[in-house]
């Protein structure tokens, strides 16, 4: 596991860019919702919810049309959807599938949260919007002790939301995994380089939920993030495929 010390320099670049957020923004990225366990560990907040009918031997990961299905290394062998409920909603779903063989099982679902203004395939920052595609999943931290995390995790006091947001968001940063859009991999989540400029936007993550829409990011519960920081590993090569309901069809 790696642990990082982050000085004032990074947290300041954070403030201004982590989940499109800006440093005159009072809210930030996430939403809480409760979790909706479809194979659970008998955690606290897991509990059966809505699924396929059919979980296990899947062909292919479900409602994903074949442009995304295509995006999706060979080798990935762990794939978090995240399931919009539409173009210009904050609500979704996100679901974990596991590759056996040569099909797939659903691990485990959510309830969560996306940007608050929806879904776009040209995300900017600010826009509010999560972005529709395939990511790799590579690096984790947070404001908390690593969890046990397979992704390499960086611990540090910077990760923590500025105490004017409101206090529901406090805890938003506890847990992050980074969603590897515009970003650098294999550095801590909040290093606030823009390969492709600011105005693309980034620290796009998944992270912790506080019940509503986010500034870009995807939010899930906090046992959902304990157990996706536990089980995502590197080996596996995991990915993220995220929109609405129709984009991820087309």
């Amino acid at each position: 596991m790696r642990m990082g010390a982050i000085g004032g320099a990074v947290r300041a670049g954070f403030l201004a860019a982590a989940c499109g957020v800006l440093v005159v923004s009072v809210s930030g990225c996430g939403g809480s919702g409760g979790e909706r366990g479809v194979k659970g560990d008998g955690g606290s907040g897991d509990r059966v919810g809505r699924a396929p009918a059919r979980t296990v031997g899947l062909k292919r990961i479900p409602d994903v049309g074949e442009r995304l299905r295509e995006l999706i290394p060979s080798q990935s062998r762990q794939v978090v959807a995240v399931y919009g409920e539409g173009p210009d909603s904050a609500a979704s779903t996100v679901v974990l599938y596991s590759k056996s063989g040569s099909t797939w099982d659903l691990t485990r679902s959510w309830e969560g949260h996306n940007g608050k203004k929806g879904w776009t395939a040209d995300h900017h920052e600010g826009d509010k919007r999560s972005p529709v595609g395939v990511f790799t999943l590579t690096d984790a931290g947070g404001a908390l002790a690593d969890p046990g995390a397979e992704l390499p995790y960086t611990r540090s006091d910077s990760f923590q939301a500025p105490r004017y947001w409101a206090k529901s968001h406090w805890h938003d940063f506890d847990y992050v995994i980074a969603i590897d859009y515009n970003r650098v991999k294999g550095t801590a989540p909040n290093d606030p380089t823009r390969p492709e400029g600011q105005t693309k936007g980034g620290g796009i993550w998944l992270h912790m939920d506080h019940g509503s829409g986010t500034s870009a990011c995807v939010s899930l519960s906090k046992s959902g993030m304990e157990y996706l920081l536990r089980t995502l590993d590197p080996d596996q090569h995991p990915v993220v495929v995220m929109g609405d309901k129709a984009a991820l069809k087309a």
